[in-house]
C-alpha cells in the first residue's frame, strides 16, 4: 500500500494496539492491482487528521545490540507534556525507512493525538531504526535489532519515565514482519501486536534479495506454524486486497485468529516489482 492507503488503516491500528495495551484473495498479480486503481477499487487514501500534534523527543544511542548509533523519536499525544509516565506502542518502519518514518510518510504523530482525542487513554508511540533492510531480525552480521528492542530501547525508555511494564508493538512491511515475530518470542509485558501489509512469504524462493541469509535463516525466523505463541498477544493485522502480501496476510491472520482483514488498498508503486517487500 502507498504511505496514503497505510495511513487508512493506521489510525484503527493504534487505537486497537491502545486496548491491548489494557490502556491500550491470495497473491496478487501486478495487472490486476493497477487496474483495481484506475477503476477506483483501491479505496479511498487515508488523509492525516487535522489535529494538532503532540510533543516529540528524539535521540540516539550506541546499540551493542546493533552495532551502530541508534536513533529514535518518541511521539507524545496532543496535551501531553514530553515527560509523561504513558505506557508505549513500538513502531516498526519498512525497508528504506528509519525512526523519522512514522511522522514524514504516515503522519503517525496526529493520528495518535486524534485517538487520544476520542478517548482512548494517553500512550506513546516510540519509532526507532531498525535497521533499512534487515528485516528486523538477527542477521548473519551480528546486527540484531530484535535485541536492540528489548534490551537496550525499553531500558532508555524507563528512564526517561514511561511505562513499559505493559507495551505493544506497531509495524507496516518488513516492520509488520518484524512486529509479529517480536509477538512470538514471549516477551516479558508485550501484550499487543499489529501489522500493516506485513512482508510475509510461505517459501524463501519467493522472498525478496536479501532479507534472510538463507533458507535457514528464513525457517529459523519464520512466524506460520508459531500459533501458541502468539497465546497472550492481542493480534491486528491488516492488508490491502491488493497488495503482493495479502495471501500471505490472510494466511496468517486465519491461523492465529487476528483481528483486522484484508480491506481495499493498493501496493507501494514500488512493489509492483517482482520479489520486491
Amino acid at each position: 500500500m502507498t504511505p496514503r492507503t497505510r495511513r487508512a488503516f493506521l489510525i484503527g491500528g493504534v487505537a486497537a494496539l491502545a486496548g491491548g495495551v489494557g490502556l491500550l484473495e491470495a497473491g496478487v498479480l501486478p495487472g490486476r492491482a493497477r487496474v483495481h486503481d484506475v477503476l477506483g477499487l483501491t479505496g479511498e487514501d487515508g488523509v492525516v487528521p487535522d489535529v494538532p500534534a503532540g510533543p516529540t523527543v528524539s535521540g540516539s544511542f550506541a546499540s551493542a545490540a546493533r552495532r551502530t548509533t541508534v536513533g529514535y523519536t518518541v511521539i507524545y499525544p496532543y496535551g501531553q507534556r514530553p515527560d509523561a509516565r504513558i505506557p508505549v506502542v513500538l513502531m516498526l518502519h519498512g525497508r528504506g525507512g528509519d525512526h523519522s518514518s512514522a511522522i514524514n510518510d504516515l503522519g503517525a504523530d496526529r493520528f495518535l493525538s486524534q485517538v487520544v482525542q476520542s478517548g482512548t487513554t494517553p500512550f506513546a508511540l516510540v519509532a526507532v531504526d531498525g535497521g533499512r533492510d534487515n528485516y528486523w531480525h538477527r542477521r548473519a552480521t551480528g546486527d540484531d535489532p530484535q535485541r536492540m528492542l528489548t534490551a537496550e530501547l525499553l531500558p532508555l525508555l524507563t528512564k526517561r519515565g514511561l511505562r513499559t511494564d505493559r507495551y505493544g508493538v506497531l509495524g507496516w512491511s518488513m516492520g509488520g514482519y518484524g512486529a509479529l515475530l517480536l509477538a512470538t518470542g514471549g516477551r516479558s509485558g508485550l501484550v499487543a501486536a499489529g501489522a500493516m501489509s506485513p512482508a510475509l512469504w510461505h517459501e524463501y524462493g519467493d522472498t525478496t534479495d536479501g532479507a534472510f541469509d538463507g533458507p535457514d535463516d528464513f525457517r529459523a525466523h519464520q512466524v506460520f506454524g508459531r500459533t501458541g505463541e502468539f497465546r497472550n498477544v492481542a493480534l491486528r493485522i491488516d492488508c490491502g486486497r491488493d497488495d503482493p502480501f495479502a495471501g500471505a496476510t490472510r494466511d496468517l491472520r486465519i491461523e492465529v485468529r487476528a483481528e483486522g482483514g484484508l480491506q481495499a488498498g493498493a501496493p507501494y508503486r514500488w512493489l509492483l516489482a517482482p520479489h520486491a517487500a
